[in-house]
């Protein structure tokens, strides 16, 4: 039985791969973010809630304790600090996978127009994330990194993934896409394995997401 921390557990995502993993899998999940109430009606005999901030290291390291996978699903201002925070806790608890959501373009792999318009659009966002995610590339932690394409909330599971060094394909795909991929990294906790996985649903390829 798997035991996974969800960091950012009110996040859209995480409410999704929280249902995906309650459905799905025989997981414990231990749901940390701010304001608990949030997801209150998760609680159970496997779905224990955390009330904290990802920067108060003890509170976190504390969490921590006898997890198997942490999900981190953060956003902020101060993604960076958060990410050095995350790391601390790990190595305080010799704890080594991690899943960790970004975005796209933090390495300006993103192609043509679209890539263009998502750097526009984007701005700074793209450098706090990046330098979020080179916390972890220059860390010793199993890390996941998951770069999704603009999201939707599309009732579907349909991705496709690029590698760190390629081409970004498409220009959306599904949170519930995002989701299911780490529910099936969380389960494989061999796969992809200090990667960064560009996430895209196929034959989405455009100047700019379809809704825009």
């Amino acid at each position: 039985m798997t035991k996974v921390l969800i960091l950012g557990a009110a996040g859209q995502i995480a409410r999704l791969a929280e249902q995906q993993f309650i459905d799905s899998t025989d997981a414990d999940l231990t749901l940390y973010l701010r304001n608990a109430q949030r997801v209150s009606d998760l609680k159970s005999d496997r779905v224990t809630v955390i009330d904290g901030d990802v920067t108060d290291e003890t509170k976190l390291t504390k969490a921590m304790a006898g997890q198997d996978v942490v999900y981190a699903n953060l956003a902020g201002q101060n993604i960076k600090a958060q990410a050095e925070t995350v790391l601390k806790a790990m190595h305080a608890t010799s704890l080594k996978r991690l899943i960790w959501i970004s975005t796209l373009g933090i390495y300006n792999e993103v192609p043509g127009k679209f890539g263009e318009w998502n750097n526009t659009t984007l701005g700074s966002y793209l450098t706090r994330y990046y330098s979020a995610a080179e916390v972890l590339e220059n860390s010793d932690l199993d890390y996941t990194i998951i770069r999704p394409a603009w999201l939707t909330n599309h009732d579907e599971i349909d991705y496709e993934t690029t590698q760190k060094g390629e081409p970004f394909k498409g220009t959306e795909v599904s949170r519930k896409s995002i989701a299911a991929l780490v529910v099936k990294l969380a389960e494989n906790p061999t796969e992809s394995v200090r990667t960064s996985l560009g996430v895209n649903k196929p034959n989405t390829d455009g100047d700019k997401p379809a809704w825009y």
